[in-house]
């Protein structure tokens, strides 16, 4: 049995050029704007010398969840390391007044150590059956200073990445929610790229009302929307109104991204509130937490779609049938990738690293396929917590 050890917790922080935030504190492109953002490794290992690694590409920056992981990281010490659906079940029970989402990132860096220890990717553990992931290119927010300020700016990075050869484009519009601008975007950015891509929109939850949900819902269907993701301020977690809007719409409905638990997604399901469920590797209870909502979309005869990018997505989406796109997150014209800049290998989220037949590659190595850089982790280091101290 291999029984954990030791774990380590490295928090660090990177800056990322050409960004500045809006006023709900979201990234979003500046044309001298410069943010340092923060992040954080899980190193675990157990006392016969396996070990995992995992960087989160999006949650790390959010200053909730290093403080589950410490929590949740001295419960290790003395587990196998191979037993992750008891750990799994454990963790998520010692925070089950928390949504337990420090548990994914635990969760993520136990699958890598697994995947080291037998040699094997992730995807191939998972019973992976492509190499491949058709991808759609996710803007970060809007601006007002002239990057993505304005729908012509939206439909020429839409054509731009049509022509790089992505297959799809979802549009993150602008903070303050005005469903007439945001109407008014999406329709020009349909009329720009034709019928050549598939194309979604995500207002993040920045409607104020039922109402300017319905009124964008509409536009998306004049503009054959693929589908329409967290519209209004119920913060995605009211499925009777969703389930009232999408009586209202042609266009589908993709739901729960901030519904956290696996049986909390359900009730989404039984009501007919969404078309498709949201899953995520970083917030959703790891890879274990993550096909478990995919299965459960399967039994029920929907789609599962991933957010955000990152190898823990990769892996899990080559095994998952039902599904769709990857989303690589966070573009914007003229701007690197603000994901933590960690791989010491040739792992890429740029928007160039699209291939010709408009797909992003499975990581093919053991565990999650990838190399960190730890002298940059080390050298950009903040505070580092060891379990036992």
């Amino acid at each position: 049995m291999s029984r954990i050890s030791r774990v380590e917790l490295h928090e660090f922080t990177y800056v990322v050029e050409g960004f500045g935030r809006d006023h709900h504190g979201a990234l979003c492109p500046h044309p001298t704007g410069q943010q340092t953002v923060p992040a954080f490794c899980i190193v675990i290992e157990t006392a016969d010398g396996h070990r995992g690694e995992y960087v989160p590409g999006h949650s790390g920056k959010n200053p909730a969840i290093v403080p589950q992981v410490a929590a949740l990281a001295p419960r290790l010490i003395g587990r196998d390391a191979f037993a992750r659906e008891g750990i799994w079940h454990a963790l998520r029970w010692s925070q089950r007044h928390l949504g337990a989402i420090g548990l994914s990132a635990i969760d993520v860096c136990l699958w890598d150590l697994a995947g080291k220890a037998s040699g094997q990717s992730i995807a191939r553990m998972l019973g992976g059956y492509r190499e491949r992931l058709p991808t759609y290119a996710s803007t970060t927010h809007a601006d007002r200073v002239g990057v993505l300020s304005s729908k012509e700016a939206f439909a020429a990075f839409a054509q731009q990445c049509r022509d790089l050869g992505y297959p799809g484009f979802k549009i993150h519009g602008w903070g303050e929610g005005d469903p007439r601008e945001e109407a008014a975007n999406l329709l020009h950015v349909r009329r720009a790229i034709g019928d050549s891509m598939a194309l979604m929109i995500d207002p993040a939850c920045t409607l104020a009302s039922w109402a300017d949900a319905l009124h964008l819902g509409h536009a998306c269907d004049d503009a054959r929307c693929f589908w329409y993701e967290d519209p209004f301020a119920d913060m995605g977690t009211a499925p009777t109104a969703h389930r009232r809007l999408r009586e209202k719409l042609r266009t589908p409905l993709l739901l729960t991204e901030h519904v956290r638990t696996l049986e909390a997604k359900v009730a989404w399901v039984q009501e007919g509130a969404t078309d498709f469920l949201r899953a995520d590797p970083e917030y959703d209870g790891g890879i274990t937490g993550t096909m478990k909502t995919a299965h459960l979309a399967e039994a029920f005869g929907i789609d599962v779609e991933l957010h955000g990018a990152g190898p823990a997505q990769r892996h899990c989406m080559a095994a998952i049938r039902n599904t769709n796109f990857y989303e690589l997150s966070l573009l914007a014209p003229g701007r690197r990738n603000p994901i933590p800049p960690v791989f010491a290998c040739d792992y890429s989220e740029e928007i160039d690293a699209i291939g010709a037949d408009g797909c992003f590659p499975v990581p093919s190595g053991p565990g999650l396929g990838v190399t960190y850089d730890w002298d940059r982790i080390r050298a950009a280091s903040v505070a580092v917590r060891r379990w036992p101290a």
